[in-house]
C-alpha cells in the first residue's frame, strides 16, 4: 500500500511511504512510514524511543542495537521496512512493569556504564548473547559485545556485568 509524500520536495519526485506492520517491544504496530526511513529513526522520530542510540550512523559502533527476532541488529543500517512482520525490541522493551531487567539492573549494580551513551546498544547485544547462551564465558561475552564501541570504560566492568546477571539464570536453571 504506497502513498506519495504529503510534504513538498521542492520539485523532487515524492518518496514513497507503506504501512510498517511490526511488534515492537511486545506490542502491535502499524505505521505509515517512508520506504527509505532507517530503524533507528523510525524508532526515535516515528515511535518516540530515543533509548536507540545514533551514533556513526555507519554501522561502526554499535550504539544503535536492537533486537530483531532475538538477533542483534544496527538500527543505523537497517531500513525500518526491512523487519516488516517481525519482532523489534529495544531498550525500553526490556524494563517490564517499571522495573530494570536483570541484565539492566547488573550493569546498574557492578557499574558497567560510565556516560551511557553506548550502554542501551551494548545490553542489547549483551540480551542477545544470553538468550542465546545463559552462561557466557568472559571470551564469549567480549566476542558477542565487539561491535559496540566504548570510549569510557576498559570493558571489564561490562563484562563482569553481564556475567552478573548470567549467574541468577543459571542458579535458577540448576534449581529446576
Amino acid at each position: 500500500m504506497l502513498a506519495p509524500q504529503d510534504e513538498d520536495q521542492g520539485g523532487a519526485a515524492p518518496r514513497a511511504k507503506a504501512i510498517l506492520m511490526i511488534t515492537l517491544n511486545g506490542r502491535a504496530r502499524q505505521d505509515l512510514v517512508d520506504e527509505t526511513m532507517l530503524l533507528v529513526d523510525y524508532l526515535r522520530e516515528v515511535c518516540g524511543l530515543t533509548g536507540t542510540k545514533q551514533g556513526c550512523d555507519g554501522g561502526e559502533c554499535g550504539a544503535c542495537t536492537v533486537l530483531v527476532d532475538d538477533r542483534p541488529r544496527l538500527a543505523c543500517s537497517t531500513l525500518a521496512h526491512q523487519v516488516a512482520g517481525r519482532r523489534v525490541e529495544t531498550i525500553e522493551g526490556l524494563a517490564r512493569n517499571g522495573r530494570m531487567s536483570r541484565l539492566q539492573q547488573a550493569f546498574h549494580e557492578k557499574l558497567g556504564a560510565q556516560c551511557g551513551f553506548c550502554t542501551p546498544g551494548m545490553i542489547m547485544a549483551a540480551e542477545a548473547l544470553l538468550r542465546r547462551n545463559p552462561d557466557p564465558t568472559p571470551e564469549r561475552i567480549r566476542a558477542a559485545l565487539s561491535g559496540n564501541l566504548c570510549r569510557c570504560t576498559g570493558y571489564v566492568k561490562i563484562v563482569e556485568s553481564v556475567r552478573a546477571a548470567a549467574g541468577p539464570a543459571v542458579e535458577a536453571e540448576a534449581a529446576r
